[in-house]
């Protein structure tokens, strides 16, 4: 499976990882945004100290349509975002990104997904980001953008991998 990207986002990373676990199973657990984004609701050094704040709709971010908005603190900076669940093809795809106004530091806009390929009883998760720089302070974009994309993918990468991890 080729990770896709928007060609309105001009930049890309995408990564994949081989999880112990049915397609099904991981994309349960992907599809509940709160694990999704755990790395981003706690206090690490890439969030600057800081912590995001996630809500989601009555759909729960899982169906298309649903938002999901983040909203906190990075290096005493408030940031927020609203994103919006446009493609779910349970158990194999699901894609989201972000619309409206949006206050963050290192990325602005951005299109997200995970796709999911059987591999026997395991699954092959990819995970992607299409991203572009931020309105404003568009230099951090240029110097950290590459750096921030490649760690949350991998700590979406990592932290499905670990919690499957666990129960085999």
């Amino acid at each position: 499976m080729e990770l896709s990207q928007k060609t309105d986002l001009p930049r890309h990373y995408g990564n994949s990882k081989l999880i112990n676990a049915t397609v099904a199973e991981v994309f349960a657990y992907i599809d509940d945004h709160a694990h999704l984004s755990s790395h981003m609701n706690k206090p690490s050094w890439m969030m600057g100290g800081g912590r995001m704040n996630t809500s989601v709709d009555e759909g729960n971010g899982q169906r298309v349509g649903s938002h999901i908005r983040m909203n906190g603190k990075v290096l005493g900076i408030k940031l927020f975002l609203d994103e919006v669940v446009t493609r779910r093809e349970p158990p194999l795809l699901k894609i989201w990104e972000t619309i409206g106004k949006l206050r963050l530091l290192i990325i602005g806009h951005y299109r997200m997904g995970i796709e999911l390929e059987p591999q026997a009883s395991n699954s092959l998760l990819h995970v992607f980001i299409d991203y572009d720089l931020p309105l404003t302070n568009a230099w951090l974009g240029q110097l950290f953008g590459g750096f921030y994309a490649k760690w949350c993918v991998q700590r979406m990468l990592r932290d499905t991998n670990d919690h499957f991890a666990k129960f085999r």
